[in-house]
């Protein structure tokens, strides 16, 4: 049985105008890879500050978000996903956060716990209306985050220990950047991306007027933006938007990453910057969020793992490294704001009942929204990115399914009228207990000097993204280029596309919660931000989201105790290492281990990669790496065996090497306790 996102959702004041970009390239000139503490200078202009954390949930036996096929199901780590959080503040000392996690989606649930821990912490300092959350949407982290119970049935349900894991991890992040303000300067620049995405959806796109297809002659959205974060002579930090969907990695991977932009920051960070993620405070962090990626693939040749070459890893780490090249390059010929002014706006908007003004709709005419439905388009899943499944009734032998009392919920006909020419399949928004999707959503707008981020709360189309800039642009009476459009800010409510993209029913039209004016009243929603940030008035914060915190049955939770296979201990090596190893091969090693639900290890390492330093082994590489892969398999009903594996760099240093473990076993009474297994030593040559 296979029940997936993509099926069961088929579940269920004038600033200048940058300058062009030259064709240039820099490097990330960190202030140092591990930061030292620093007095704070007099504050004059921005201050900035950067953090980094790890939001790593359980890599075994939990289910994967993103394709969210209910048998994707975690298996091991390629890669830690972590979360980079900045905070800017102006001169009178108005503050935005922004911050982009290594998930697939920023839930509310999230959204609201974070924001509590903040409030906590900071009293009013960091709210609702200045702190936006963003995800890059990798379609291999851990799912089960959600409290919108649309976006959990492939994890069975809501899973504490992922969303605790996020929410810590984002606190933290924000935490490390507060701690870490000084005066500093904000840079903009562009640079453009050809080779990294492709119009998984050209057929819709067509539909669209000329002049919005003019401004995207490759049907795809080329532009890297870029702000540059500088503090104290050093370059601390960058934020680069593309559009590219973070699913190179395909629906058969089994190991928790952050995909292809999880890879970009890290061989940003890591690779030129020389963070070492265990060392302490980076001295340089380095995000790749999203903008309008709803119609964009990274598989270029439009077919899961497929493009630039067959190889998804390899993809994932060209995709990536693609990113990185032309973020670099408009690092290198950013220009500095010339404005230091921090400022936000947010509302709530109740997307299920809005009236929308004719200026904003494709016919001039006053339109409204609907309740949240799904199309039968959107049960034929993305053929680019992920398969269908094969009924939609499949869903129905969920358990998750039964315990929120059904999907047997007819479609009134007056919700088919307001859908069309969407098939509704599931009327989602009507399904009991309180509808599974979210229909009460947060819209914002900050402000970092001369650049204004929009954030909405769901995947937009590449066109989607454009007329709300032009929208707020008009508004702010700000250039174009200034806006930076956001998508997956703050919560997630599937698709949005344009009227008439919708109207063809492609997959992003079948998930197009709202109906055909899902766009213009987002559209409309953004013009009222943007006229009072230009007016200096704040806006009515608008209706409560709803909070079903209370309701939230999970399965799957629970794992067995931990007991070796027969004539074995805890940390005993059952497969040893090659004794003589090159660039460019592979070094395994198997552990007798515990499960790894038992500890996280969150900020931690399951394993390292020792060198031999005279009488002192030194980390070498860990669990966040590139080139290190943990694979975990149960034996039996009890034991747990960890599979390391090391792809052998080319440039790695020839000397002695060991693989070490560390892992947690429970006993039948639930007590935890650590063990450590060491491999025998190997020569790399």
């Amino acid at each position: 049985m296979t029940i997936s996102r993509r099926s069961v959702l088929a579940g269920a004041a004038t600033a200048p105008v940058f300058a062009a970009i030259a064709n240039s390239t820099a490097s990330a000139q960190p202030r140092s890879a591990v930061a030292p503490a620093r007095a704070q200078a007099p504050h004059s202009g921005f201050r900035v500050g950067v953090g980094l954390s790890d939001i790593t949930g359980p890599i075994a036996e939990n289910g994967m978000m993103g394709y969210s096929q209910f048998d994707q199901r975690a298996e091991g780590l390629h890669q830690r996903t972590r979360v980079r959080a900045y905070v800017f503040a102006d001169g009178a000392d108005n503050r935005v956060v922004y911050v982009c996690t290594d998930a697939c989606m920023v839930f509310q649930a999230v959204h609201d716990a974070v924001l509590a821990r903040l409030a906590e912490r900071f009293g009013g300092l960091y709210t609702e209306k200045n702190v936006m959350l963003t995800a890059v949407h990798s379609h291999a982290a851990c799912g089960g985050a959600s409290q919108d119970y649309a976006y959990s049935l492939a994890t069975l349900g809501f899973q504490p220990q992922v969303f605790d894991a996020e929410v810590d991890g984002i606190v933290e992040a924000i935490i490390t950047a507060h701690d870490d303000l000084a005066t500093g300067t904000v840079s903009y620049g562009r640079s453009e991306l050809t080779n990294a995405s492709v119009n998984r959806s050209r057929v819709a796109f067509d539909r669209n007027p000329q002049h919005d297809k003019d401004y995207y002659p490759l049907g795809i959205d080329t532009a890297m933006r870029v702000l540059k974060i500088s503090q104290g002579g050093g370059n601390i930090g960058a934020i680069a938007w593309f559009p590219t969907h973070c699913a190179s990695l395909t629906n058969k991977n089994h190991l928790i990453s952050g995909d292809n932009k999880g890879a970009a920051s890290y061989f940003w960070e890591h690779d030129v910057a020389g963070v070492r993620y265990l060392d302490g405070r980076p001295g340089f962090v380095a995000s790749f969020p999203q903008t309008n990626t709803g119609d964009m693939s990274p598989n270029l040749h439009l077919a899961p793992g497929q493009g630039p070459t067959k190889d998804e890893f390899e993809n994932t780490r060209i995709i990536g490294e693609r990113q990185v090249a032309a973020a670099r390059e408009a690092f290198g010929n950013a220009i500095a704001s010339s404005s230091t002014t921090v400022d936000s706006r947010i509302m709530y908007l109740d997307m299920a009942n809005q009236v929308v003004d004719g200026k904003y709709t494709s016919d001039g005419q006053t339109r409204r929204t609907a309740p949240a439905a799904i199309g039968a388009a959107m049960a034929a899943g993305s053929t680019e990115d992920g398969p269908a499944i094969e009924i939609f009734s499949e869903g129905t032998r969920n358990p998750l399914v039964g315990a929120l009392g059904g999907m047997d919920t007819p479609t009134p006909q007056w919700l088919a009228d307001a859908q069309a020419p969407k098939m509704v399949l599931v009327p989602v928004g009507l399904l009991p207990p309180d509808g599974w999707v979210p229909n009460v959503l947060k819209i914002q707008i900050i402000r970092i000097g001369d650049v204004y981020v929009v954030g909405g709360p769901a995947e937009f189309t590449i066109v989607s993204g454009l007329r709300i800039r032009r929208t707020v642009a008009e508004e702010l009476g700000v250039p174009l280029e200034n806006v930076i459009f956001q998508g997956y800010a703050n919560a997630y409510s599937s698709y949005c596309t344009t009227p008439e993209e919708y109207d063809e029913q492609q997959y992003e039209g079948g998930s197009t919660l709202f109906g055909r004016n899902t766009l213009p009243a987002y559209q409309q929603g953004f013009a009222a931000l943007a006229s009072a940030m230009r007016s200096g008035v704040d806006v009515p914060r608008g209706p409560a989201p709803r909070d079903v915190s209370g309701f939230q049955p999970g399965f799957g939770r629970e794992f067995p105790f931990d007991a070796p296979p027969p004539g074995r201990n805890f940390g005993d090596v059952v497969v040893q290492p090659a004794g003589n190893i090159g660039a460019g091969e592979q070094v395994a090693a198997e552990f007798v281990t515990g499960h790894p639900k038992n500890d996280l290890r969150r900020g931690g390492t399951f394993f390292e990669v020792q060198r031999r330093d005279g009488d002192r082994w030194l980390r070498h590489a860990d669990d966040g790496d590139w080139s290190t892969k943990y694979r975990w398999r149960r034996d039996g009903t009890n034991a747990s065996i960890a599979r390391i594996t090391w792809d052998v760099p080319a440039g790695t240093p020839s000397g002695t090497y060991r693989i070490q473990h560390f892992g947690n076993w429970k006993n039948p009474v639930g007590a935890v306790f650590p063990l450590t297994g060491t491999s025998a030593e190997f020569t790399v040559r």
